[in-house]
């Protein structure tokens, strides 16, 4: 032996020694394969049906009467099976309110002018006399 290779350990003679033995088994299956292929056509005959039949066939009789104040205004299935059925049309209702759009603040203020005036005034005078020995004093 060369360097490198080592030695199978020597058996040790009260180590046991043993053997495996193998067997082959079947597996047994079943799978699907393609043995051809089927073609189906549908052929259509027409037949002309010249009968007539009874059917019958529902009419609608209407009447239209006004609603009233207790009026639901649902459907509704009167005693002898006839439908009641509410007619609606669109109101247009115009609403009108009072809106604060803005305040006037009103301020008044004093302002001294100037204004000419012509006039033509009256005024008294008192004229004395005096007659005899009466003296007059005037304090003007």
């Amino acid at each position: 032996m060369g360097d490198g290779e080592s030695r199978p350990p020597l058996p040790d003679r009260e180590a046991e020694t043993f053997l495996i033995r193998h067997e082959q088994q079947a597996e047994v299956g079943t799978r699907w394969r393609g043995v051809g292929s089927l073609r189906a056509r549908k052929k259509v005959e027409t037949v002309r049906v010249d009968e007539s039949l009874p059917v019958d066939v529902e009419r609608l009789d209407s009447e239209r009467v006004p609603a009233n104040e207790n009026d639901s205004g649902r459907i509704e299935t009167l005693a002898d099976g006839s439908l009641s059925i509410p007619v609606y049309e669109e109101e247009l209702v115009v609403t009108k309110r009072t809106v604060l759009r803005e305040r006037v603040i009103i301020r008044k203020e004093v302002v001294t002018e100037r204004q000419r005036i012509e006039v033509n005034l009256g005024r008294e005078h008192v004229e004395l006399e005096t007659d005899g020995d009466v003296e007059l004093h005037d304090d003007r």
